[in-house]
């Protein structure tokens, strides 16, 4: 099978990129990136050709495409590949905004291409366990969930609002509302969220606290922050607070690590998943098979909406109903 990537902007095209070249029988056929530089420099990494054109790049016998642009871009990119009848990969969050996101499920589903949203902490074996036992119903009914995903500030294009639709309330809240999501098989209906531009320069927003309720009656909380310093030993967390009626979960998905201690600080040596070499073997596994993906378009639409609906929250100062957007 033959798959090519658009666009290096992401960090992620890096390891989906050396996930692909670790799979059997399977061939990165090609980089496509307007920034000739990083785009040859990723090429000569991963040993594939260049192209300056994604279009040049879809009109190839390729499969399918892993689209790593900037947030904006996505549409375009999805809408592209779908029209040349290639399945699709798409980084997280979907798109910048929902119209877009909704626009690119129907032209997936009206193609026939599969249209997978990248979240790869599906693929961390404590984040399965919790899955696994939330299904028996251990914990009985679960009535609340407390979840983090913090981070540091990415800068780049990640603070570029007309690239990224927004800060870290948008990069971050859709892992851990997918996760919940996942977890509960619950819909959230409501959201509640104070978000500001705290802890860097710009008037990108680095900080959030989302409310969240769902049809369940169940409701969370999510700091969502770009909160850790650039001495902090890593990038950010996900960790979940799962409580039920007959007990309470605790899960961290980045604890599989040692910690380091050294005259430069504290380092973290991870030991544990590679997720996002599980993401992509589940989505090849998935073409080969034309199957619908393990987490769909609609999987990253939902997401999405509850990051939508905490910046209207934030900015109205009120709880926002997501059949409001």
């Amino acid at each position: 099978m033959k798959v090519g990537i658009i666009s290096f902007a992401h960090g992620h095209a890096y390891s989906y990129a050396n996930a692909l070249n670790n799979l059997p029988e399977i061939e990165l056929y090609g980089i496509a990136d307007e920034e000739e530089v990083r785009g040859k420099d990723a090429a000569e990494q991963f040993n594939t050709k260049y192209f300056s054109d994604y279009h040049d790049l879809l009109k190839e016998p390729i499969d399918a495409v892993i689209i790593t642009s900037e947030n904006q871009k996505h549409f375009e990119h999805v809408k592209a590949a779908a029209n040349h009848d290639k399945h699709v990969l798409c980084e997280k969050p979907l798109s910048s905004n929902v119209k877009d996101a909704e626009e690119m499920i129907k032209i997936c589903r009206e193609k026939g291409v599969i249209l997978q949203t990248a979240f790869p902490v599906r693929f961390n074996k404590p984040v399965q366990n919790a899955k696994q036992t939330i299904d028996t119903g251990d914990l009985g009914n679960i009535i609340a969930v407390k979840g983090t995903n913090r981070g540091t500030n990415p800068g780049g294009w990640f603070v570029q609002k007309e690239k990224s639709g927004g800060g870290a309330v948008i990069d971050h809240t859709v892992h851990v509302v997918d996760l919940i999501r996942w977890f509960t098989n619950a819909e959230v209906t409501e959201v509640y969220a104070e978000i500001d531009d705290k802890l860097s320069d710009g008037e990108i927003d680095d900080t959030g606290l989302l409310t969240m309720e769902f049809d369940n009656g169940m409701f969370a909380t999510l700091d969502c922050s770009w909160s850790r310093n650039k001495d902090y030993p890593t990038w950010g967390d996900v960790t979940l607070e799962i409580i039920g009626t007959k007990g309470t979960l605790s899960v961290d998905a980045f604890a599989q690590k040692l910690d380091v201690y050294s005259s430069d600080g504290v380092k973290w040596n991870f030991w544990g998943d590679d997720m996002d070499e599980g993401l992509i073997a589940n989505f090849i596994q998935s073409v080969k098979e034309n199957k619908d993906p393990f987490i769909t378009g609609e999987d990253g639409l939902r997401a999405l909406e509850v990051a939508m609906a905490a910046y209207h929250s934030s900015a109205r100062k009120a709880a926002v109903m997501l059949s409001e957007l």
